[in-house]
């Protein structure tokens, strides 16, 4: 026996209006079809339908039992280790010559080269103390 993912959702209450559809079993027939279908298009087995118990509040201090119609689905679980691995890609780092771009812009758009070692004396900065 294999391993299975079961999801369980609540059951249509009532039938869908649709044209040419005239009895009220039939419109309730059609709601849980499109349901049925819904989840099939999402890989989802219809496995059976149950009526349980649900307790719920009724006013501010009782509670009361009402019974909900819900449909069972299940579909072959996707294992862990499938689930879980992670996509690892190999990706090739472009590789561009320096060159190549300085050659690429026209002289009157290339940027002005600044300075980097002359970075003006700052010598009437003190260096931090400690508080």
């Amino acid at each position: 026996m294999g391993n299975f993912e079961y999801k369980v959702i609540a059951a249509p209450e009532k039938g869908l209006k649709v044209k040419g559809v005239k009895s009220p079993a039939d419109r309730f027939a059609l709601a849980l079809s499109e349901r049925m279908n819904e989840m099939a298009a999402d890989g989802w087995d219809y496995l059976r339908t149950d009526t349980l118990p649900s307790t719920e509040r009724s006013g501010l201090t009782s509670t009361q039992t009402v019974y909900r119609n819900v449909m069972v689905f299940r579909r072959p679980a996707v294992s862990q280790k499938a689930a879980t691995a992670p996509i690892i890609e190999e990706i090739e780092p472009e590789h561009f010559e320096p060159e190549e771009l300085s050659q690429d812009i026209p002289e009157e758009d290339a940027p002005e080269e600044a300075a980097t070692d002359d970075l003006g004396d700052h010598s009437d900065i003190a260096p931090p103390t400690k508080v």
